[in-house]
């Protein structure tokens, strides 16, 4: 074959070699496209050592060498990232995991009312979220430390508010996700 069927075939073989990675970080895959890989590395360093005297088949070729090598450092890190537990995808996991196994562990007795608790999942789970949007780390955070600190809270801003009805939400203030209480808004039936 030519240089010009090898280019045409390295670049088919990019794309498909792109495609299965994305494929492997998003779980679709089992496995790291591996053998794909080293075909691709065999045929680039085909002419590696080879002069080119076509300058567009040169180009053409630099291109591609260069567009595998961004994507082979964006690969790795991400391998590194996986395999030192920080890739998002295994954190979202790990931490869905978490969460199920936090839900089975209170008894019936210990349960407030349900919409407390639907409450308290919301505002834990917008927290998690705006943690996770300001890269600030979602390790050891407990749904149980968060209901007795807005318990203990909540006298306080009953005080301070002049009602019982109060609404927590989740706001980002230079950077740092907060609780914020206020009055739960009246809702109108018409």
């Amino acid at each position: 074959m030519g240089i010009v069927e090898d280019l045409q075939i390295a670049e088919t073989r990019l794309k498909e070699l792109i495609t299965r990675y994305d494929q492997y970080f998003l779980g679709i895959e089992k496995r790291e496209p591996l053998k794909l890989l080293d075909e691709f590395e065999k045929l680039i360093r085909r002419y590696a050592t080879t002069s080119i005297n076509n300058t567009m088949h040169k180009h053409r070729y630099n291109n591609l060498v260069a567009r595998f090598n961004s994507y082979r450092q964006h690969w790795n890190r991400t391998l590194r990232e996986i395999e030192e537990g920080r890739y998002s995808r295994d954190r979202f996991r790990a931490d869905l995991r978490e969460a199920q196994r936090s839900r089975s562990v209170p008894a019936e007795q210990d349960r407030p009312d349900r919409s407390v608790d639907y409450e308290l999942e919301r505002i834990f789970t917008e927290l998690i979220e705006a943690r996770r949007a300001c890269n600030l780390p979602t390790t050891g955070m407990d749904r149980s430390q968060l209901a007795a600190t807005l318990e203990r809270q909540r006298p306080l801003l009953t005080q301070k508010l002049g009602s019982d009805e109060i609404r927590f939400r989740v706001v980002v203030e230079e950077g740092k996700p907060k609780i914020k209480a206020g009055i739960k808004p009246k809702q109108s039936h018409e």
